[in-house]
C-alpha cells in the first residue's frame, strides 16, 4: 500500500488522537501542517464550515456561521482537524464578523504561505440583517495575486435570495 511515511507525518498530531481536548477560547496555536506532495500543480482545497460560532464583542449574544476556506497550497497545507479545533476556538471570542475572517485567513497565511487563499463567512441574520464577509490573499508579485484581484473585484455577481439561508 503507497502512501504517506511515518515522518511525513511527524507534525499531524491531532488526527487519530481520542483524547481530543475542545478549547473554546482563540488559540491558533492548535493548527498543524503537513506537506503538500503535489508542489508542481495548482488546485483548490475547499472547507466547509456550517457550525462557527463567535461572540459580538459588544452583546456578547452568539453569532453563528458557515465559513468557506479556499486555497491553493505550495509547500504546506492545514490539516483538517487541526482547522476544526481550530474554528471551534473562536467559541468564546468576541469580534466583528469582518474581524473573525480576517484573523483566520491572517492565521492560515502565516502557518501555510499559500499562493492563494479566500475566507468567506455566512452569518445568520440578527436583528434582521446579515452579514457576509469575504477575504481573500494572492501571493504578491505573482498571478495569485492578480487572481485574488479578479475574485475580489468579481465574488459576489450574483447576490443570493433570503430563502437559500
Amino acid at each position: 500500500m503507497t502512501g504517506r511515511k511515518e515522518e511525513e507525518l511527524e507534525g499531524v498530531t491531532l488526527l487519530g488522537n481520542q483524547g481530543t481536548t475542545y478549547t473554546f477560547d482563540y488559540n491558533p496555536d492548535i493548527l498543524e501542517v503537513f506537506e503538500n506532495k503535489h508542489q508542481g500543480r495548482d488546485y483548490f482545497v475547499k472547507f466547509n464550515c456550517p457550525e462557527f460560532t463567535t461572540l459580538c464583542p459588544m452583546t456578547g449574544q452568539p453569532d453563528f456561521a458557515t465559513v468557506y476556506i479556499s486555497y491553493i497550497p505550495d509547500v504546506k497545507m492545514v490539516e483538517s482537524k487541526s482547522l476544526k479545533l481550530y474554528l471551534f476556538s473562536f467559541r468564546n471570542h468576541g469580534d466583528f464578523h469582518e474581524d473573525a475572517m480576517n484573523i483566520i485567513m491572517n492565521d492560515l497565511i502565516k502557518l501555510m504561505d499559500p499562493r492563494y487563499i479566500e475566507v468567506w463567512g455566512k452569518f445568520t441574520p440578527r436583528g434582521g440583517i446579515s452579514i457576509d464577509p469575504y477575504t481573500n490573499y494572492g501571493r504578491p508579485g505573482t498571478k495569485y495575486e492578480k487572481m485574488a484581484e479578479y475574485r475580489m473585484m468579481n465574488h459576489d455577481l450574483y447576490p443570493e435570495t433570503v430563502d437559500n439561508r
